[in-house]
């Protein structure tokens, strides 16, 4: 046998070799070769929807291939995030969800995919404020009156949240934590009848995601916004301080959302979807649409995204374990 047949069979046997022991994915270098699923954990129509179809059409055209959005909306967002935790880690699957189902949701019960090793966080894409209103029942004063007053008047002030186990229950609880004051809480399941009774003063304070009919709300005075959970002040309301400003930076939540893969994708994967992301982030139009939606673009790099979802998954969990509290 001569050199050259040697060297070409041994060639071919690592071939074969290496067909039969890895899977198809890993076969294949060149990413994408196929169209992308992106799971959106949120029924269609709503803002977080929008803004992942807008998402989903400027990454078509940068990647090349389709990225299709399947909704699975259910329990919180954790029905789409187990989805994907189960799917195959080849760069085809992707999930878009809050932060929620994944530093929240593990510290209120069972789930069927642990968190923080079942899925990689790939790329952050925006967050949603939630606003601190006062109620037709609290005629007057500012944050720091209403946290007087609670110090005065034990458990006589009633906040809504839109249900226990809620970001604005955690809001809430660290709150009346850090502030050493007592407010009683008010669940509601949802936001609509939470908005409907806030209107009437059946409560004096709720917390709520800001959105265009909030802020309808507030400008015609029949809400009154008294701060903030956010990175900075909104554009549409730039006299409402943020809880940051107000000594409570440990309440200053906001909604974050952003994409998440299986845990096992690789690195380089990874880093090119993150790069897209946040190069559609930068389009005017999405920008503008992330605004028209109350919505602010929160671009990241995977690593720094990473460390954000781990800090929150602490943080998190530290209210929880404090307050005791129990999901609805």
């Amino acid at each position: 046998m001569t050199q050259a047949q040697g060297l070409g069979r041994r060639t071919a046997l690592a071939a074969i070799m290496g067909t039969t022991a890895l899977p198809l994915w890993a076969q294949n270098p060149v990413w994408p070769g196929k169209p992308i699923k992106l799971v959106v954990a949120y029924p269609p129509g709503g803002v977080s929807d929008t803004v992942a179809r807008a998402l989903a059409e400027q990454l078509s055209l940068r990647l090349g291939v389709p990225v299709l959005v399947d909704n699975r909306a259910g329990a919180g967002g954790s029905l789409a995030v187990n989805q994907a935790a189960k799917s195959a880690p080849d760069g085809y699957s992707f999930v878009f969800t809050a932060l929620s189902p994944l530093t929240l949701s593990p510290h209120l019960g069972n789930l069927p995919y642990d968190a923080l090793k079942d899925l990689m966080p790939v790329a952050s894409v925006m967050y949603s404020p939630v606003l601190i209103a006062a109620t037709p029942a609290l005629a007057q004063g500012d944050f720091k009156a209403l946290l007087a007053r609670a110090n005065q008047q034990p458990d006589a002030l009633r906040w809504a949240t839109s249900g226990s186990g809620s970001l604005g229950h955690l809001m809430l609880e660290n709150i009346r934590s850090s502030a050493q004051v007592r407010i009683t809480h008010v669940p509601y399941k949802g936001g609509g009848q939470q908005i409907t009774d806030a209107l009437s003063g059946q409560f004096e304070i709720l917390s709520t995601n800001a959105s265009g009919v909030v802020l309808q709300h507030i400008k015609a005075a029949r809400l009154r916004a008294l701060a903030v959970g956010a990175a900075a002040r909104l554009d549409a309301l730039p006299s409402v301080p943020t809880l940051s400003e107000l000594g409570l930076a440990s309440a200053n939540f906001s909604s974050r959302f952003g994409v998440f893969a299986p845990a096992g994708v690789s690195s380089a994967i990874i880093e090119k979807f993150n790069a897209q992301v946040n190069a559609v982030l930068a389009l005017p139009a999405l920008r503008e649409r992330l605004l028209t939606a109350e919505c602010v673009a929160a671009p990241a790099t995977a690593a720094d995204f990473a460390k954000d979802v781990a800090n929150e998954f602490k943080h998190m969990g530290t209210i929880v374990r404090e307050a005791k509290i129990q999901a609805d």
